[in-house]
């Protein structure tokens, strides 16, 4: 999502980089605005990959609440996922991450 809202956001003559990286920045921050979301984060860094049902396990929540904090991660392009049979296997967008970092410390 966060590649996404940069390629739909107007031409780089209209929008100044600052207000890209600043509304890049604040989407980040609100997929990260909640502790399960944040846990989920923490688990894929140690981990590196894992499939829902093993997040599912770390978190006391419904697989579906699981899901949906997921599909928030996964559209703010944080995570990524990967059909591997009847699972998805989620990992980090370390370019993503990285970026992110970034902007915490221009803070």
């Amino acid at each position: 999502m966060l590649k996404k809202v940069l390629k739909q956001s107007a031409p780089p003559d209209h929008r100044p980089q600052a207000l890209l990286d600043t509304e890049s920045f604040a989407l980040l921050c609100k997929a990260l605005g909640h502790p399960a979301r944040v846990k989920i984060v923490k688990h894929l860094r140690e981990t590196d990959r894992c499939i829902c049902g093993k997040i599912v396990e770390i978190l006391p929540l419904a697989q579906s609440t699981v899901s949906q904090h997921l599909k928030c991660l996964k559209q703010a392009g944080l995570v990524k996922g990967e059909v591997e049979g009847l699972n998805i296997c989620y990992c980090l967008d370390t370019e993503v991450v990285e970026k992110f970092k970034k902007m915490v410390e221009s803070l």
